[in-house]
């Protein structure tokens, strides 16, 4: 039986031990990156496919008709046509909860970077303004304190109720939105609500045609003047020119993101305009080192699993 990772580059550069999860296998294709033009070839011969961002469609899985098992190197699974897997008997396996410690402490990273103005203060000391200061420190710029805020969560996974505890933690409280035109159930808030009363909203619900566009002018409008916006879930629940619009506006105070809604993002990316109220990282809030091999172990669960008949 062959294995093929199809895009090992968008998780292992060269730091992750992948030898529990080869050993499962007589023979593997390796593989960086699967170009379309490429993706034939690589899955030539092959019934177990491990794909990140890489596309099998219904096509791709008529032109290999071998294939038994597909497993993801993500949660979402969006890259793949389920129904025709399910016609052709193909397993389809994902893996969850392996990056909630990365993303809720780089959340957090964003939330202080915006709380504490600490690009604004980087970039003064770069400038010599403390070297040229009359007094021991800058207050050029307002510093808030987390304490007594109320934080918003709009997506209440196992990613949102670990950022819900950390706000607790920072002495935050957290506001907990129903989905957005149903009645809340016990624990949570009207959607409009949260919007309104948080000052910080944090994005963590999936991307579907219901969420699309969630976060748009009129929602922006809603918010806070004085609120933070932080989505590290997928770009394309904010509409992207209201955002920009609404920063460059003071509609809301500042914004974080590590996702964009096209990735990579073209360089006339309208949200990679510098702004001192904005901050952009690329796509690595689930990234750390202990995240991306818990991608590798749980995925090699999932083809012991599939091996043993379960």
């Amino acid at each position: 039986m062959r294995g093929v990772i199809l895009d090992l580059a968008s998780l292992d550069r060269g730091d992750l031990e992948l030898g529990a999860l080869l050993e499962l296998l007589p023979q593997w294709g390796v593989f960086d990156r699967t170009p379309p033009e490429r993706l034939d070839d690589h899955l030539a011969g092959t019934a177990v496919a491990l794909t990140n961002k890489v596309v099998i469609d219904r096509a791709t899985m008529q032109r290999h008709p071998e294939l038994r098992l597909i497993c993801m190197l993500a949660t979402g699974m969006n890259n793949i046509d389920l129904d025709a897997a399910a016609e052709r008997g193909i397993t389809v396996r994902n893996v969850s909860g392996y990056g909630t410690p990365s993303v809720g402490q780089h959340v957090f990273m964003l939330i202080l970077m915006l709380a504490r103005q600490q690009q604004r203060y980087r970039r003064a000391v770069e400038r010599g303004d403390w070297s040229r200061s009359d007094q021991f420190c800058l207050l050029d710029y307002p510093i808030e304190d987390l304490t007594g805020k109320a934080l918003g969560i709009i997506g209440h996974g196992e990613l949102g109720r670990a950022v819900a505890r950390l706000g607790e933690a920072f002495g935050m409280t957290p506001l907990i939105a129903e989905r957005k035109g149903r009645q809340p159930r016990p624990g949570r808030l009207p959607f409009e609500r949260v919007v309104a009363e948080a000052d910080v909203l944090s994005l963590h619900c999936p991307l579907t045609t219901k969420t699309a566009g969630l976060i748009d002018a009129a929602v922006l409008a809603a918010m806070k003047p004085t609120a933070w916006l932080i989505n590290t879930a997928r770009g394309g629940l904010i509409d992207e020119a209201a955002l920009a619009a609404a920063l460059d506006g003071g509609d809301i105070a500042g914004a974080a993101l590590d996702v964009l809604s096209t990735e990579p993002p073209p360089p006339d990316h309208p949200l990679l305009t510098p702004r001192d109220n904005l901050i952009v990282t690329p796509h690595i809030a689930w990234a750390a080192r202990s995240a991306r091999q818990r991608i590798i172990n749980l995925t090699a669960d999932n083809i012991r699993a599939f091996l043993a008949g379960s």
